[in-house]
């Protein structure tokens, strides 16, 4: 940790997960189990940089996104991520970690879903909420449809992407230009052709790929900034915290509160979101 700053070094590293050679990014956590944090589309591990500064934990860039592979048979679905999610948390030796999920990477809730004995806490960070009800936006209808996305995709500018980021900015106006100029050079071919399968694998009648019943781990909760999604309809936060928390095996008084153990999460001076720490109870 800088002692000058009080933040934490964040390191770089690379490895053979699964088959697929990945990137990460990783910090020191201090006082209680590390946190995994799962970004969304199109962004990378860099997204959370402000939390690995000051609460530490593990990033990783998914298969198809940052500097991760990006191979054409990987199964870029919330199946095929969930088990090489698992796979990671093998191979980087999470066995109990708290999951801090963000947009897609709500994916990771199906993992949490199978070993809920393994999370500690649960942060929801404006996921899509893929419970019944939800509906999809245009650009994510455009993105399902065979042929269409494609074409899509293919005459997709950084202009016009700039301008259709407008639907996703809880603020009036574009999403800022250094957010988009940042992972603008990762989204090449093959991040499109990953966004598309990932779209297209997706039930919103269900969280889980697999269907059935959607279970979920009984631990500490919360979606920090649901209400001010405009995707969202009013209740879905409650709606998740409730679906997420229905059952699971992590034991104890502790373990069967929703808590908001985020807290409101704020804006730092460069305009990236920072949170509390999630390993503080209120």
């Amino acid at each position: 940790m800088s002692e000058a700053s009080g933040l934490h070094d964040v390191v770089e590293r690379s490895g053979n997960v699964g088959g697929i050679e990945t990137h990460w990014r990783e910090a020191p956590s201090v006082g209680c189990p590390p946190v995994l944090y799962v970004h969304g589309v199109p962004t990378a591990s860099w997204d959370w940089l402000p939390y690995l500064q000051r609460i530490g934990g593990i990033a990783p860039d998914l298969p198809g996104f940052g500097e991760s592979a990006k191979p054409s048979d990987f199964d870029y679905s919330i199946t095929g991520y969930e088990r090489w999610l698992e796979t990671f948390t093998q191979a980087v030796g999470l066995e109990r970690f708290s999951l801090v999920v963000h947009d897609w990477g709500g994916l990771a809730l199906a993992l949490a879903q199978r070993f809920p004995e393994r999370i500690d806490r649960l942060v929801l960070h404006t996921c899509v909420t893929l419970l019944p009800g939800y509906r999809w936006h245009w650009i994510a209808l455009v993105w399902r449809t065979p042929i269409l996305g494609e074409l899509f995709m293919a005459c997709s500018t950084k202009w016009g992407f700039r301008q259709i980021s407008r639907q996703s900015n809880v603020t009036p106006g574009p999403l800022p230009d250094a957010l988009i100029d940042r992972f603008w050079p990762d989204f090449d071919r093959q991040t499109r052709r990953a966004i598309l399968r990932l779209y297209r694998s997706a039930d919103p009648r269900c969280p889980r790929a697999r269907g059935g019943t959607p279970q979920g781990p009984e631990v500490p909760s919360a979606d920090p900034l649901a209400h001010q999604r405009p995707l969202c309809r009013t209740g879905v936060g409650t709606a998740l915290r409730r679906r997420v928390g229905r059952t699971g095996a992590a034991g104890g008084n502790r373990a069967r509160r929703a808590l908001d153990v985020a807290g409101p999460a704020r804006r730092d001076r460069d305009g990236s979101s920072v949170p509390a720490n999630p390993c503080v109870t209120p």
